[in-house]
């Protein structure tokens, strides 16, 4: 009998497997996936065709942006570059199979025992496992479920993975299509429009919301629309799609505005709405687990569901469908499985959009603190007056930081340009320790660093910063 079997070898199942391990908990993680030659597949969709493909191509497809348009404001002169689509996606490729690889490595030095199949829980202490077409019983004193999510699919843009795509089909163009659609403006939008726009797609965005970026800081919001769209990205907001039929030369998509019905004629569509949790046919009808209207298993801050001994994380419950979160929480369960304390602070999971320049926040944004009735000031720095920035060509965009008005602890950072991501992370560590913006204006950061942009924004909540006017709020 195991002392943990965990469903699913995402960011969630692997990580939570190998601190089970560590743990000294008999562990086993249990995985359904296999690749196109039949191949098992460890990592999820984050390693295998989400997180770490999609930012292989955006790396690839930025160097060739900047080979392009802007090697030659350095002083560095070269012919016009080719593209290499194939070879790109052998790239992509490789570093997939590296990182897969290596969760599997660590499976075997932790001594986790990997099984390969599609699982089904039967009750808090029996799964079964289907393998080769075999049922096989898995005894267990603990269940983690960590089946992830997948693309959600809508009924008018039918996903036939040639010329109608979903995020994963979006990863494997071996060509630049002519013209490119996109519906959703979201994160997974964002980033494989942004990728494709650089390689040479003329790139239409149609979002069903009249809102771009709600979940965004607003002064952000504004400025990254207005950015992308001069990146190429052509967002359009309010068009709900009615209809997308793919013909052999094309696909023809209808929405409607409020103006009327419209239509657009692209080569490829990638459908990009969001997902769903991985959860349909996971639990036996006697297993005493039941489904919230969306497919989320409904549980509790510590991630247990109301049958005792099963827990769920990551993206088949509440909260945000990012990889890191999922991470935490399986490490949280297991954890608490092993007898140890631990919890997650939710309010502080941070949310990156990996698009150039970066968009990235944690905690609070100013629309959700005036909804609250809580006092605030804020601080900003623009990267156009970091050194640091201009000295690399990157200086779009500004960094924000947000103080309860009266203890002046930090309630949130938002930032937008270079290095973004990394930036709002050091907020993170800063409120995770409850610090106030005046601590985090009395911290040396070094020079020169576009980190420095954190440090002027959080000496700008109190009228004391350096650099720019001082605007006390």
């Amino acid at each position: 009998m195991f002392d943990v079997v965990i469903i699913g070898s995402g960011p969630a199942g692997y990580v939570a497997a190998i601190r089970a391990a560590q743990l000294g908990l008999n562990t086993a993680c249990i995985e359904k996936s296999f690749d196109s030659e039949g191949k098992s597949q460890l990592g999820g969709t984050c390693l295998n065709v989400g997180c770490i493909p999609s930012k292989a191509l955006l790396d690839s497809s930025h160097r060739y942006s900047d080979a392009l348009n802007h090697f030659s404001d350095h002083g560095i002169e070269v012919s016009k570059p080719k593209l290499d689509i194939p070879k790109m996606m052998e790239r992509k490729n490789k570093v997939v199979a590296q990182l897969t690889a290596g969760v599997g490595g660590l499976f075997k030095a932790n001594k986790v025992t990997a099984i390969f199949g599609e699982a089904k829980v039967l009750n808090s202490n029996q799964v079964e496992v289907l393998i080769d077409n075999k049922s096989e019983i898995i005894e267990t004193k603990n269940i983690v479920i960590a089946s992830g999510s997948l693309p959600i699919n809508i009924p008018v843009a039918p996903i036939d993975q040639k010329n109608i795509v979903d995020s994963t089909g979006a990863l494997e163009f071996l060509s630049v299509p002519k013209k490119l659609g996109i519906i959703g403006a979201g994160v997974i939008g964002l980033e494989l429009g942004s990728v494709w726009a650089r390689l040479g797609s003329e790139v239409t965005i149609l979002e069903a919301m009249d809102d771009f970026l709600p979940m965004a800081d607003h002064k952000i919001s504004k400025d990254v629309l207005k950015e992308f769209n001069k990146q190429g990205l052509n967002i359009n907001l309010g068009c709900k799609v009615t209809s997308a039929k793919a013909t052999a030369k094309n696909v023809k998509v209808g929405f409607k505005k409020k103006d009327g019905d419209e239509e657009l004629i692209v080569d490829k569509l990638i459908v990009a709405v969001g997902r769903k949790p991985n959860t349909a046919n996971l639990f036996d009808e006697n297993s005493g687990l039941a489904l919230d209207e969306k497919g989320f298993i409904p549980v509790n801050d510590f991630c247990e569901t109301e049958v005792k001994n099963i827990w769920a994380v990551g993206d088949v419950v509440r909260g945000p469908m990012l990889a890191h979160k999922a991470s935490e929480e399986g490490i949280m369960v297991v954890e608490r499985i092993a007898g140890k304390h631990a919890e997650m602070h939710y309010d502080l999971v941070p949310s990156v959009i990996y698009t150039h320049p970066e968009v990235a926040w944690v905690g609070k944004n100013e629309a959700e603190l005036s909804e609250s009735g809580i006092e605030f000031k804020s601080g900003s720095f623009p990267f156009a007056a970091s050194g640091r920035a201009l000295a690399t060509g990157e200086s779009t965009g500004f960094v924000k930081v947000i103080a309860d008005k009266k203890t002046d602890t930090i309630l949130g950072v938002h930032a937008f340009g270079p290095s973004a991501a990394d930036i709002v992370q050091q907020g993170v560590v800063a409120m995770e320790f409850g610090a106030s913006a005046e601590d985090l204006g009395l911290t040396i950061f070094s020079h020169p660093t576009v980190s420095e942009a954190l440090h002027e924004a959080a000496m700008a909540v109190n009228g004391n910063a350096i650099h720019i006017g001082n605007r006390k709020k």
